[in-house]
């Protein structure tokens, strides 16, 4: 598999326990030529550009050669490779970490109760205590110290690094004591201290330290990396909605049920109630209503019939449909959603590039901290008369710094908190192409929003209708609705639309001019609809108000004229009877939107390349003040410049092929899912649904995670700030230590989590 130019790589990467370990496999990576790799902590995967030449093994073996190990993944894996384990089960690492945990547990609690508790220390307790600690700390402890001794070997420092040797002193402090000192006289006792304390050091074990922190610690690692899987629970869920086989019908009416991965573009399937939507496809046979709520977020089940588009995944909920499939595998909606969803999770924010680089010169510090400190105290107990006490106490609190200082809440900070906003994102049908996405939505405070298909539904309807006296308007309406069925324009189909419950499909003589409009026999009576400026003879005076009134609610007028078909000579003289007005329907939520918008301290404004009076007319009931019309696609890229140059941060939220432009010079480009394929390539977040309020929600979960990454970090940096110094002047023991490092990571990945209840306004 050779790599070309340009060609994007993604590795699995196992044996990374830290941040630091992420971090030097990048560094190790990006040394090679042309290469740029970015290595994630969170999602254990490597994101690797690399040049013509290269191929993926060689990326592997780089990985490997630094201590670790690593798998391509494969672009298109095969359905059934996409199986989802839940988190917590059937992960080997998993299972073997709580396996530690659990005898880990077990063991280390009486070592601590009989350490705590001077009253349980019966004659021969330390060396219980040594019998129960020593496979706490070699075996439990031993991913730590694999991790560290590979690293060392490699000429590097990690996480493990402190652990290992912070747990392996208190150990062996502990074995001189009671081995070469007075600790293992028979009826020792001593009790539990939460600081540090002044004593003779040959006396003094530490068992209860080794045993309690590697406990602490697996226990920390255990929960994170489960917290971690589930995370990445709401991707994997993503990935599972899609159907595992499908009945697909033959040329000759045969119906075979084939594995997913067998089904072709252009083969037609059956999907009968209750099924999932094999794949993308166009309805060629049946009426049902869709649920696509798993993939869009929309509650409302969505009707479809014949020539209907559908998308995979969605569950068919009553009518039996025969599909035509139009994409398949990688090319499909869903596999779309999910590439964005891992590339925004894969990619780094600045924070996190922040994080990354304080943490890869963090553990080298941290050590030469632990051997100030151990110097410091020694050097107070070089000018004392009781030097074996703050020998110990150096000691103490050498291995307390070396013990609390992990940086693992700080490489887990951002990814986590990307990880879990994203997965829930992707449940709403809200994709974000990458973390940098995040700082934008912060700083936006101006949302420019097409008008067409964005603010409205992009479909004509017929919103009025005015009729001459002596006619009914269902009458006339269906006059109309059968002329305009032979014509492919947008105003014939919401016409026909209007009036299909009253079409006589029976029509002569059409004809259709270019734009004039059309006309044609319905029975014996002559019917012609038009543009006014078409109309030879004076309208009426209620038709002349209703064409003035509906241009100026910024809607299109047409006259329908009929003969009377009782005359022999009527066929040739159609009047006036009646004018409808054709305007692109609002979307029922679009009001809502723009008042949240207002909320989140965004101000509106509508650009559309649509006539003056129809964009004010939509403004006016959705509650937008600033309107600019009749603008091209470069004046729509214009305008948003302009807005930047006056100090605005911009977000533009469109849907067609003329909004691609200004969606890509915005600040904040969001894209409508039920727009093109072009106007979602230049945005930097898509809803799936046509809801503008999902863009609302889109902003709101987007700030919720900027919020939830900078809560991570500023606890990860004060916790390492307030602990250090506190560790070094001897103030925490070391046990202690253990616990708040473990509690830390912990934090910050629980509250990660609290994302997964973000609700949305829909």
């Amino acid at each position: 598999m050779t790599a070309s130019t340009g060609q994007l790589v993604d590795l699995d990467i196992s044996g990374m326990t830290c941040a630091s370990c992420a971090n030097r496999i990048e560094r190790k990576l990006n040394k090679l030529d042309g290469v740029t790799a970015s290595v994630n902590y969170a999602t254990e995967r490597a994101h690797v550009e690399v040049p013509a030449g290269l191929a993926a093994g060689d990326l592997v073996e780089v990985v490997r050669a630094a201590g670790y190990d690593a798998s391509p993944i494969l672009p298109d894996p095969p359905a059934d490779a996409t199986e989802h384990v839940p988190a917590g089960s059937g992960d080997p690492e998993l299972d073997g970490l709580r396996q530690r945990l659990i005898v880990s547990a077990i063991l280390s609690v009486p070592v601590i109760a009989l350490a705590m508790v001077p009253a349980l220390q019966f004659t021969y307790w330390q060396w219980l205590s040594l019998t129960l600690a020593a496979p706490v700390v070699v075996w439990g402890a031993y991913p730590f110290h694999r991790a560290a001794w590979i690293n060392l070997r490699h000429g590097a420092t990690t996480m493990d690094t402190l652990v290992s040797v912070g747990t392996l002193a208190a150990f062996g402090w502990s074995l001189y004591a009671l081995f070469l000192g007075t600790a293992g006289t028979p009826g020792l006792t001593h009790g539990f201290d939460l600081l540090p304390q002044r004593t003779d050091g040959s006396s003094h074990i530490y068992l209860e330290a080794a045993a309690g922190v590697t406990t602490f610690l697996l226990a920390g690692r255990y929960f994170e990396k489960r917290a971690k899987r589930r995370a990445g629970d709401a991707l994997a869920a993503l990935m599972d909605l899609g159907a595992k086989d499908v009945v697909v019908r033959r040329p000759g009416g045969d119906e075979n049920r084939i594995p997913i991965a067998q089904l072709a573009v252009g083969d037609e399937f059956v999907v009968r109630p209750g099924e999932k939507i094999a794949t993308d496809g166009v309805v060629v046979d049946g009426a049902s209503a869709v649920d696509a709520s798993m993939v869009s977020g929309e509650s409302v089940p969505v009707e479809v019939t014949a020539g209907d588009s559908v998308v995979g995944a969605t569950v068919n909920t009553s009518g039996l449909l025969v599909v035509r499939a139009t994409a398949v595998g990688s090319d499909t909606a869903l596999a779309q959603m999910a590439r964005m969803v891992t590339a925004a999770q894969e990619g780094k924010a600045d924070v996190q590039r922040l994080a990354d680089r304080i943490s890869s010169v963090f553990v080298p510090i941290v050590i030469a901290i632990a051997l100030a400190t151990l110097g410091f105290w020694l050097g107070v107990a070089s000018t004392t008369d009781f030097a074996g006490g703050d020998v110990t106490f150096a000691f103490t609190a050498a291995v307390a710094v070396l013990i609390i200082a992990c940086p693992c809440a700080l490489g887990l900070a951002t990814p986590t908190a990307l990880m879990v906003g994203t997965g829930r994102g992707a449940q709403l049908g809200i994709l974000l192409k990458g973390p940098e996405v995040l700082e934008s939505t912060r700083r936006v405070d101006t949302i420019v929003l097409d008008k067409t298909g964005t603010v409205t539904t992009g479909e004509m309807s017929v919103s009025g209708i005015t009729v001459v006296d002596g006619y009914e308007t269902e009458q006339v309406l269906g006059w109309a609705a059968s002329v305009e069925s032979g014509s492919e324009h947008p105003i014939a189909a919401a016409v026909v639309d209007a009036g299909r419950d009253h079409i006589d499909s029976h029509v002569r003589d059409f004809v259709s001019t270019q734009g004039a409009g059309v006309a044609g026999m319905v029975g014996d009576r002559l019917v012609e609809v038009v543009s006014p400026s078409k109309v030879d003879v004076p309208l009426p005076h209620t038709l002349d108000d209703a064409v003035a009134t509906a241009e100026s609610d910024g809607a299109t007028a047409v006259v329908v004229l009929a003969s009377d078909g009782a005359s022999e000579t009527a066929a040739a003289q159609p009047v006036p009877v009646a004018v409808l007005a054709v305007a692109d329907r609002v979307k029922p939520s679009s009001a809502a939107a723009v008042a949240e918008f207002r909320r989140l301290g965004l101000t509106p404004k509508l650009l559309t390349g649509d006539n003056e009076g129809a964009a004010r007319a939509v403004a006016s009931s959705v509650g937008i003040d600033d309107v600019t019309a009749g603008v091209s696609p470069r004046r729509k890229l214009e305008v948003i410049a302009e807005l930047q140059e006056q100090g605005h941060v911009v977000a533009m939220v469109g849907d067609g092929i003329n909004d691609a432009a200004a969606l890509a010079q915005a600040d904040l480009g969001l894209a409508m899912g039920t727009g093109t394929d072009v106007a979602m390539a230049a945005s930097d977040l898509t809803v799936v649904s046509g809801d503008l309020r999902a863009v609302a929600d889109a902003i709101r979960l987007a700030r919720r995670t900027l919020g939830t990454i900078k809560g991570n970090l500023f606890w990860a940096f004060g916790y390492n700030v307030a602990a250090i110094p506190l560790a070094a002047a001897g103030m925490l023991n070391p046990m202690i230590a253990g616990a708040a490092m473990a509690l830390s990571s912990v934090f910050v990945v629980g509250n990660s989590l609290r994302l997964r209840g973000f609700t949305p306004g829909r």
